[in-house]
């Protein structure tokens, strides 16, 4: 078989498993998850932060990353980091997608987007602002609220994203308890927001 040369592409892979989407509209489904390294949006409350450093993982070729990933019958690859906007994401999507893959990306939009995305999940941070123009290819809105103050946060950007993007209020895990009877009180006021739980870390799972 001959090999393409978007498949002799490697990118640094931090970890990469097979579970399920744990968050957001497709939580619950059978997902690929390709962790890239690299971030530089630097999250003061990370859970990940063994992601930041890009160098610090192996690289990976593409066709590696796709036929591993094919070997499951779950058919969605999430591209995750770290901050995967970092990486041009055109040679592992095309093959991805030749493998029958919808190809999904979990991102902060500080980094132009590349690559075929079947879906944008977007989750913008304080500490580094999403790009304008990664604001209207948002499937969905992921707000992860840390404090009170994320409630204005989340209301400047949903004005900001498309119509029919959906919405989300997401805790941070280390303030659920706090933070969770707070979101539910204010999605029964603004019902357009949605609540997402992080139910991969409930039931113990990648």
């Amino acid at each position: 078989m001959q090999v393409k040369e978007q498949d002799t592409v490697s990118y640094p892979v931090m970890e990469h498993f097979y579970t399920l989407q744990g968050e957001g509209f497709h939580s619950g489904k059978a997902a690929y998850f390709i962790r890239l390294g690299g971030c530089d949006v630097g999250c003061v409350w990370c859970d990940v932060k063994e992601s930041w450093d890009a160098n610090a993982h192996p690289l990976m070729r593409v066709e590696d990353i796709a036929h591993i990933a094919a070997s499951h019958p779950g058919r969605i690859a999430v591209i995750t980091g770290g901050e995967p906007g970092m990486h041009d994401l055109n040679p592992i999507c095309d093959t991805l997608h030749e493998s029958g893959f919808a190809v999904h990306i979990e991102t902060s939009g500080a980094h132009p987007l590349s690559g075929s995305l079947d879906w944008v999940t977007l989750s913008p941070k304080k500490f580094k602002a999403p790009l304008e123009e990664n604001l209207a290819k948002a499937d969905e809105l992921k707000i992860v609220v840390f404090n009170k103050s994320d409630f204005s946060w989340a209301e400047a950007y949903e004005t900001k994203v498309g119509s029919n993007c959906r919405l989300y209020l997401q805790p941070e895990w280390s303030k659920k308890e706090q933070m969770t009877p707070l979101i539910i009180e204010y999605i029964q006021q603004h019902p357009q927001w949605q609540l997402s739980l992080q139910t991969h870390k409930y039931i113990n799972i990648p």
